[in-house]
């Protein structure tokens, strides 16, 4: 794959994207990892950085998420805006019954979702999403959190090409080896959260696309089915049940 033609293909689909809807403009959250990194640089060539707004979202994160999120912002000449959430989250699970680790984790980018909507409708921009395809695939979002967006660029690419891409858009080093983490509680990392590292992921989705037998284990062939299938309700709307009137 040429990634300077995909970088500027993916630029001029998010600036026709953004003109088609009558946007002015895109807003993302910014994490430090490299996916909302590689959106960021994206966006900044197809809208300029004018029309960009980049937020970072703590919520009791680590201060090295927010050091690699300025890092970023840096590189790509932006100024972000900081929204912090953990009054907001200690407030809301303090006026809630208790809940399993993950349902309030998930408070977190549920929160996030909404302040970039807030942003968003009050700048006329579009919410850029950071999810790519193995994520997707397998359900590795939040529904109604990170998976709440307007458009996602990389919804089609497999981390390995997200790693490529990045190094011709310029992103710096130390975003691109950072191990991927979504940061809900210290230490998690997607690929411990998962139960599998992106390169497995990526070589068995890989050789279904192509319409091959993945070359891996059983156990992990049948748990990235596993994944996807109680993941379905994730990649579509609501379900609508089909009246029939005589």
């Amino acid at each position: 794959m040429n990634y300077q033609t995909l970088a500027d293909d993916l630029t001029a689909w998010l600036r026709e994207y953004a003109a088609q809807a009558g946007a002015d403009g895109y807003v993302i959250g910014l994490s430090g990892g490299i996916d909302s990194a590689v959106c960021t640089a994206l966006a900044v060539r197809a809208v300029g950085v004018e029309r960009v707004l980049s937020v970072l979202l703590p919520c009791h994160s680590l201060l090295e998420d927010a050091e690699s999120a300025l890092l970023v912002a840096d590189a790509f000449g932006l100024t972000p805006l900081t929204v912090d959430l953990s009054v907001s989250f200690d407030t809301l699970l303090a006026a809630l019954p208790e809940g399993t680790v993950l349902a309030r984790a998930n408070v977190k980018p549920r929160l996030r979702m909404t302040v970039l909507y807030y942003l968003g409708q009050s700048h006329n921009y579009l919410v850029l999403g950071t999810g790519n395809r193995p994520e997707i695939m397998v359900g590795y979002f939040t529904k109604y959190g990170d998976g709440g967006v307007d458009v996602e660029p990389l919804g089609m690419l497999y981390k390995r090409e997200v790693r490529e891409l990045a190094r011709v858009l310029g992103v710096p080093e130390p975003i691109i080896t950072r191990p991927p983490s979504a940061g809900l509680w210290p230490g998690q990392t997607d690929e411990g959260e998962m139960g599998i590292t992106y390169d497995a992921l990526d070589a068995i989705l890989a050789a279904w696309d192509a319409g091959q037998e993945p070359d891996a284990p059983a156990e992990q062939i049948a748990k990235v089915q596993r994944m996807i299938a109680v993941s379905e309700h994730k990649r579509h709307a609501p379900p609508v049940f089909p009246v029939v009137r005589e």
